[in-house]
């Protein structure tokens, strides 16, 4: 057998044996695996890498008449639909009987579920084909939100919907840290096409799951959901008399009490707590939802092990402050939002376990910004930020250290 050519002929060749699958979603789930290694070596914007792949492929194999050529034509038409002459493709003679199902589906259900910090929400769809004989069973659509790292972390096309959608129930119903409701569907074309077009964009995709494999029958799936009359703005950061609304309702909880941080009286103290509850806030700032109170094991590891040191300077009364005002707030925030007591004990035990690595990191330094460490070491050697004259002679000493644009 001839070594293809080019990307398109070995696409040709992987694809020969298409007219001998059972149903359109068999054809369609090759397609899109197909599709899946363009998506995958993109370097950016993926979603308009496979568009014009899909384009190039038609407009190279126009002229091609085999059954395999004429009906992965269609396939790719049906997947992405939006590609440059994906409107003309029409099914070649010799087309299998499925070829007139291809992207005929209509939605039969939506969910979403997920755990109760907010987290990771999923959304999960169920399709028909017009003709269930050669298009193929009912099936569902599954795409992982991450709220933390703000993409669609993976996403997933398979069947019995019926199965997947029972199984999915049966998990959440066991785990009260969980959460499944129906779902209005626009809400999920929304919120899963917002999150996919960062995912995208990425410079390395998530290194497990079906993401690639299944991104174009995703989309041609999403298509089908209503449109989004639903706001699906991303939540505005908290203004300053919010947060300060905010604090002081904090202060006068019982877990600031139990921390014993309602009667902080001297200078150093108050300073030292109000600037940590500052770094809580402008951490939540950096979420898409920018909610103050969505706090979680896995919250409180990004906040503790990675962010506060990239991006402030903690002197040593913060760094003792800073654990005990994380434990307090988490727990605050934990009953304003009505979380179950076992979710509130869960976070607060995985922030004890962070703070001998927080400690470690605080020492170290390692986890710090070029410029979080400037200033650091700016102020070890006692520098006054404020000084404008005694910071520019820092600058200049030191300046082989920091570097030329230092």
């Amino acid at each position: 057998m001839a070594t293809p050519q080019t990307p398109y002929d070995a696409v040709l060749q992987a694809a020969r044996d298409v007219t001998r699958l059972d149903t359109a979603l068999d054809a369609e789930m090759l397609g899109a695996a197909l599709l899946g290694s363009v998506y995958a070596i993109a370097d950016t914007d993926r979603e308009t890498a496979v568009r014009e792949f899909v384009a190039g492929f038609l407009t190279a194999t126009a002229r091609r008449r085999t059954a395999a050529a004429t009906t992965i034509r269609s396939v790719f038409a049906a997947l992405v639909p939006d590609a440059e002459g994906a409107a003309k493709v029409r099914p070649g003679t010799q087309a299998p009987a499925w070829s007139g199902q291809l992207g005929r589906v209509h939605l039969t259900g939506t969910w979403s579920y997920g755990d109760v910090y907010g987290d990771q929400t999923s959304y999960l769809a169920t399709f028909a084909y017009e003709d269930e004989t050669v298009g193929g069973p009912e099936h569902a659509l599954v795409a992982l939100v991450d709220h933390n790292i703000g993409i669609t972390k993976d996403v997933f096309v398979g069947g019995p919907a019926e199965r997947i959608l029972e199984q999915v129930r049966q998990m959440c119903g066991a785990d009260d840290l969980t959460w499944f409701r129906e779902e209005d569907p626009a809400r999920m074309r929304g919120e899963v096409r917002r999150h996919l077009a960062i995912t995208d964009d990425l410079g390395d995709l998530p290194a497990e799951g079906s993401l690639a494999t299944d991104r174009a029958l995703v989309g041609a799936r999403l298509a089908v959901l209503p449109g989004a009359p639903v706001d699906l703005r991303e939540a505005e950061p908290l203004g300053v008399d919010e947060r300060t609304a905010l604090v002081r309702a904090f202060l006068a909880s019982p877990e600031a009490a139990r921390a014993g941080l309602d009667g902080l009286a001297g200078d150093a103290e108050l300073a030292s707590l109000h600037f940590c509850l500052g770094l809580l806030l402008d951490h939540a700032a950096t979420f898409p939802d920018a909610d103050p109170l969505r706090w979680s094991p896995a919250v409180a590891g990004l906040f503790l092990l990675d962010w506060v040191h990239r991006r402030a300077v903690l002197d040593m009364d913060d760094a003792a402050m800073l654990p005990r005002v994380l434990r307090a707030w988490a727990a605050y925030a934990g009953h304003r939002r009505g979380l179950p007591e076992r979710a509130v004990t869960q976070t607060d035990e995985a922030i004890e376990e962070l703070v001998p690595e927080f400690a470690r990191l605080y020492s170290t330094g390692e986890r710090r910004s070029p410029a979080t460490a400037a200033v650091a070491q700016l102020m070890a050697d006692g520098v006054d930020p404020d000084d404008p004259a005694a910071l520019d002679a820092w600058i200049e000493a030191n300046r082989q250290r920091l570097g030329d644009d230092g």
